[in-house]
């Protein structure tokens, strides 16, 4: 399956309440999480498991990535878990907890498994890690190669920092004093992300919800370490995020006119070029047409969802 996906913001709800799921219809988020975990008290899994699965093929139709959280494996709720949402339209699982790749490999199997069962498209469904332990970060790498399905790492700061010692650390101190106890985990995600070709999608943000000053600052701190998109716990942090995971009009201009004196250079058969007083070489104008096509994608998807959903 294409790995290629445009994920800035990722927005949760839980999947047991179908007022809060049918919100999810609107809106700019890229893409929807509804959470059979956390959110769920175990005897409503049962109903979330059944309108996560009915809400997917409204999710496709809407032109928004529809992903499912499960439970993870310690559990003992996976398997039932797939075997329900693993259906049309569905756009990937992200698996709880993510400590190992051997967890990967056997998410893939079920997965795998409920595709053919349901006659769906062969490696169409993908699988989405989040790594909330010491021991998925550490094991990052592997369980990013684990398998061609998995479109990205995301992370879980809130009980990694949990089994770290640190408590409430994210809901007590202020995105500033998180940032460092945290920023080895970052690091660490983003990098093995880049490394394989994936999405590396960030922790939710839990300063206050009406501190988008915060939010911003802290998406833009993740941003340079590598991270390409966020999860997202309320509809107003939608519009940030994407903002800043996209790039902006002075970027693409910039971008643009830098590609344009590389290939002027070029054609005079130089390998190199001056721009804006800087040397630019094929490795900066490769970052500027990439920079292009993700913006050119991002409009396209815009686009298509406006005539959907606006």
């Amino acid at each position: 399956m294409s790995k290629s996906r445009i994920l800035r913001s990722m927005l949760y709800a839980p999947a047991n309440s179908w007022r809060m799921v049918n919100n999810c219809l609107t809106g700019a988020q890229d893409a929807v999480i509804l959470d059979l975990e956390d959110a769920v008290p175990v005897e409503e899994k049962e109903t979330a498991r059944v309108f996560a699965r009915d809400a997917m093929p409204m999710f496709e139709e809407a032109e928004i990535d529809g992903f499912v959280r499960v439970n993870s494996w310690p559990t003992g709720l996976v398997e039932e878990d797939v075997s329900y949402v693993v259906t049309k339209g569905i756009s990937g699982v992200m698996l709880a907890k993510t400590e190992t790749k051997d967890e990967v490999l056997r998410l893939e199997q079920l997965v795998g498994e409920e595709e053919k069962k349901k006659g769906l498209e062969l490696n169409s469904v993908g699988i989405l890690p989040l790594l909330e332990s010491p021991k998925g970060v550490h094991n990052a790498l592997d369980i990013a190669s684990a398998s061609s399905r998995i479109v990205g790492l995301a992370f879980g700061a809130g009980d990694f920092l949990r089994e770290m010692g640190s408590g409430f650390a994210v809901t007590r101190l202020s995105a500033e004093e998180y940032y460092l106890p945290i920023i080895y985990a970052r690091s660490r995600i983003a990098a093995a992300a880049r490394i394989v070709g994936i999405e590396a999608i960030d922790t939710p943000f839990f300063g206050l919800l009406i501190d988008i000053k915060g939010l911003v600052k802290e998406t833009e701190n993740v941003k340079l370490l590598g991270f390409t998109g966020k999860q997202v716990t309320h509809p107003r942090h939608v519009d940030p995020v994407n903002k800043i995971f996209a790039p902006s009009e002075e970027d693409v201009d910039y971008a643009k006119k830098l590609i344009q004196a590389y290939e002027e250079a070029k054609a005079r058969g130089a390998g190199a070029a001056s721009y804006g007083g800087r040397l630019i070489d094929y490795a900066t104008c490769k970052i500027g047409m990439d920079m292009l096509a993700k913006a050119e994608w991002i409009a396209t998807k815009v686009t298509a969802r406006r005539e959907k959903v606006f």
